[in-house]
């Protein structure tokens, strides 16, 4: 698998040898991201592969290099060539103190908002068992099963319901 650091995407980019997809989710773009990447979040990469370039090099960033790695074995069964995955994403491009755009109005990244809605849902849980119905301690202890089942299966099922929420969503011009 092909891959290069930022600083040589940097100078791809400079010089126009390069485009860049960025397979993150749009809350997590909107939040931070290369000034000329084209937003094409993973889950939604095959079905919208026709939008890139089949004669130009494809660069891959994400956070840190997971996501387009998996993004580029996916171009690569889609026949697609010249793929280089981003090795340390977004996270080594703002280490290496590149230029980083971010929407005036980006929502909170997926990460914060699975943790405020985690945390107000084991506090509600908690005042309710206490000032309503003991009962209500379920609800807690159903969200700290989640969180758990989460952290085994890198997964979340809060994350991507809440990616699919209107504010994560780009706003249509």
């Amino acid at each position: 698998m092909s891959e290069c650091t930022v600083l040589t995407l940097n100078e791809k980019l400079k010089a126009g040898d390069a485009q860049l997809i960025d397979v993150r989710d749009y809350s997590e773009f909107a939040g931070g991201r290369v000034a000329t990447a084209k937003l094409i979040p993973l889950d939604e990469l095959e079905k919208r592969s026709q939008e890139i370039d089949r004669t130009r090099p494809i660069y891959l960033m994400c956070r840190t290099g997971r996501r387009s790695a998996q993004a580029q074995q996916r171009l690569k069964r889609l026949g697609f060539t010249d793929v280089v995955n981003v090795t340390g994403g977004l996270e080594a491009w703002k280490k290496a103190n590149l230029p980083v755009e971010r929407n005036e109005n980006a929502p909170w990244s997926l990460e914060r908002q699975v943790r405020f809605a985690a945390g107000s849902l084991v506090l509600l849980g908690v005042l309710a068992s206490v000032l309503v119905n003991p009962y209500f301690v379920w609800l807690a202890g159903l969200v700290g099963a989640g969180l758990v089942f989460a952290a085994v299966t890198d997964t979340c099922a809060m994350g991507m319901l809440l990616a699919k929420m209107p504010w994560n969503k780009p706003v249509a011009k």
